[in-house]
């Protein structure tokens, strides 16, 4: 296994080496920050005139200043034009060109998130196709998780350096490759190449995503436009297991990546059409001890994690890891803080209520993914459910937190995300403990409807949190904030998986042990189970009835087994109640931000 860790370093090194070279001599000297500072008309007078109405324009442009550089080159000047009307078309052309940037991320992002959560049901599938243990195959998942671990603090560094054109431009590139290559993989070593070329695309898709959205909405309309992007970040891997399920049951594993390419290339074609440099290019020193300390301490530390949910926290290779990756990740914070052109500027958190957001976010994302891979191991390895159905479960909360992302944001524009918080955590709270009572017989509507509820709270807080955090930050932090709360983010998300995890398999086994200690012959009413039990199969499958009696007790021991692990679930709930319980007491400390400039 250390292998493939070693291959992702080496990768990624060289990978971000190789887009140094290959964009270092096509990058030209910032002017003024834009891309577009070379477009001009020949008539020098009118371009004068046409600059001091665009200079009164940006006063009171909804869009914030550094992000109108692209507006400026769709403008054509046009002599004796009414300033009412000249305002009027600036305006309508700053929208469409603004509609066209976001569409294209969020079609990028989209194809990027649901492309995690479509392989999970497949893994079975490709583990006969290919012929790999489940230890081998679950490395398409986990590379996946450390490349992405990777390339998002570093995200920051390649905004500043190529503009978010290029940048995103590669990432979708990227991506689509990776797709290319899994569809048409023949083993197990070309399908992993595929996923880590995907991984290296998808990784920087999201921050970049996030740093358009805050460089080009102003404050007051932030909460809308960060609700629509909740759209994509929170619907997206909701329906991922309900079409992977589907596809299964009736095709292939490889159209799994099939269905990505095309919406990859389209998205490809857009971004070339549409996409436009909204930050400043201030091409930043290359910080390569950062980006040295940072891959082995994100992806030592998100590798630990994922392996202690099933090796357990004592396991050699779990505590190496976490060793390797805490001192590394030490040795990036003293690097960053000390060098004066750091690769992910830490000094973000010094704002407070950026610091507190993200810590209450980390919090929500820890109990939120532990929760949702404790929900299907109930659903299907112990209720029987298929993953199709357990799929379709999902499916109308991921509809609710759609319809409720952009009305929370409108709400977060109205009223701040103190009390969208508290009110969200409380049936976040409120819900987890109503799942600390599952059992063989709760109803398939009843853990739905619970389900429901508890993403119509969680709509309320992923983004509304998250955007009065960065907020604070003044506007050259904001590729930052986002690539450090990114990066908190999903770490955290590791983390609590991998806890929840634990107290499910620990919990699972002390429960029964408690159970071996009453299943025993001498006791009477076990004894007469067996027995009722053992001669009903020695009936039905004319056997004798020692060995009905022998098949009874198997019977009886795995359902036990079952009923312990649903008593592992139902505790782990309770931690993750008592987690979200956490974030709600920090909401109440929650500020409306004052915007930095």
């Amino acid at each position: 296994m250390s292998i493939y860790i070693t291959v992702y370093v080496i990768f990624s090194l060289l990978l971000l080496l190789f887009l140094n070279f290959l964009f270092k001599k096509k990058n030209r000297k910032p002017r003024n920050g834009s891309a577009y500072d070379s477009t001009s008309v020949p008539q020098e007078e009118n371009r004068k005139n046409m600059e001091e109405q665009v200079t009164d324009l940006l006063k009171e442009s909804a869009i914030p200043e550094p992000a109108l550089e692209y507006v400026e080159a769709d403008v054509e000047p046009i002599e004796d034009m009414e300033p009412q009307t000249l305002s009027r078309m600036k305006e309508s052309k700053k929208e469409v060109g603004k509609g066209k940037i976001l569409t294209a991320l969020m079609l990028g992002a989209f194809v990027a998130i649901l492309n995690q959560t479509l392989l999970n049901v497949a893994i079975p599938h490709i583990m006969a196709d290919l012929n790999v243990s489940a230890t081998t195959v679950q490395w398409l998942s986990t590379g996946y998780m450390l490349v992405n671990g990777i390339c998002i603090p570093i995200t920051a560094y390649l905004i500043e350096k190529f503009g978010t054109r290029k940048l995103f431009i590669t990432a979708i590139l990227l991506f689509t490759i990776g797709s290319f290559i899994c569809s048409f993989s023949t083993n197990f070593s070309f399908l992993m190449v595929g996923r880590i070329v995907q991984a290296t695309g998808a990784g920087v898709i999201m921050p970049l995503l996030m740093t358009v959205f805050f460089t080009i909405f102003p404050p007051e309309k932030r909460g809308m436009a960060m609700g629509m992007m909740g759209i994509v970040m929170l619907f997206a891997p909701a329906i991922g297991p309900t079409l992977s399920g589907w596809l299964i049951a009736h095709f292939s594993w490889r159209l799994l990546f099939d269905i990505v390419i095309p919406i990859g290339l389209l998205d490809l074609i857009l971004s070339f059409l549409w996409m436009r440099d909204v930050t400043k290019i201030t091409n930043p020193k290359f910080d390569f001890p950062g980006l040295l300390f940072s891959t082995l301490g994100f992806g030592f530390l998100l590798y630990g994690f994922s392996e202690a949910g099933s090796k357990g926290w004592s396991s050699t290779t779990v505590v190496i890891s976490l060793i390797i990756g805490i001192v590394a990740l030490i040795a990036f914070v003293i690097r960053e803080l000390s060098t004066e052109n750091p690769m992910l500027e830490l000094r973000v958190f010094k704002y407070d209520i950026f610091a507190l957001t993200t810590i209450i976010s980390m919090i929500i994302n820890m109990a939120m993914f532990g929760a949702m891979i404790l929900l299907p191991i109930y659903l299907q390895n112990i209720r029987g459910f298929s993953a199709l159905e357990s799929g379709l479960l999902l499916l109308p909360g991921a509809i609710v937190m759609g319809i409720m992302s952009p009305i929370s944001g409108a709400l977060f524009d109205k009223i701040g995300a103190r009390w969208l918080a508290v009110v969200g955590l409380t049936i976040t709270v409120i819900t987890s403990w109503q799942f600390t009572t599952l059992s063989m017989t709760t109803s398939y509507s009843h853990i739905l409807l619970l389900y429901v509820m508890r993403m119509f709270g969680m709509s309320f807080l992923m983004m509304t949190v998250m955007t009065e955090g960065l907020n604070q930050l003044p506007r050259h932090l904001g590729s930052h904030g986002t690539a450090a709360s990114n990066t908190a983010r999903q770490i955290a998300g590791s983390i609590g998986t991998a806890f929840l995890v634990t107290v499910m398999s620990t919990r699972q086994g002390v429960h029964m042990g408690q159970y071996s200690n009453l299943i025993t012959s001498t006791n009477p009413f076990i004894a007469g189970k067996v027995s009722q039990i053992g001669q009903g199969i020695a009936a039905l499958a004319h056997v004798p009835a020692a060995a009905g009696n022998q098949l009874g007790l198997y019977m009886i021991y795995g359902q036990t087994m079952k009923q312990a692990t649903i008593e592992g679930i139902n505790d782990s709930f309770v931690v993750a109640t008592g987690i979200a319980a956490v974030a709600l007491v920090l909401a109440f400390f929650i500020k409306r931000a004052r915007i930095k400039e």
